[in-house]
């Protein structure tokens, strides 16, 4: 009887590390795609499209295309340009 119970504690403590492990893993996930949709909404994308889902959609896949072309190194370097000047630009108004 008490090493039923011992083992049946051990299992339910286990059982908790597991969900907090993945609850942890889903945690990072969400807050992950939660900057990413800020960056969306940074950019001004959501209220220059109308909020239009589609649109949206269309201008990421154009993206992917452009990054899967032979002029995918140009576009990297002038994307992260832009991105990197913004962002030093945001961060110097903050101050």
């Amino acid at each position: 009887m008490r090493n039923r119970a011992a083992r049946n504690r051990h299992q339910a403590t286990r059982a908790r590390h597991d969900m907090r492990t993945w609850q942890a893993e889903r945690r990072k996930r969400t807050r992950h795609l939660i900057e990413l949709g800020g960056l969306v909404v940074k950019a001004d994308i959501v209220d220059l499209t109308g909020d239009d889902r589609a649109m949206i959609f269309g201008a990421l896949l154009w993206i992917a295309d452009k990054l899967r072309s032979d002029q995918a190194e140009r576009a990297r370097a002038v994307w992260a340009a832009k991105g990197k000047q913004t962002f030093e630009a945001d961060s110097a108004t903050r101050k």
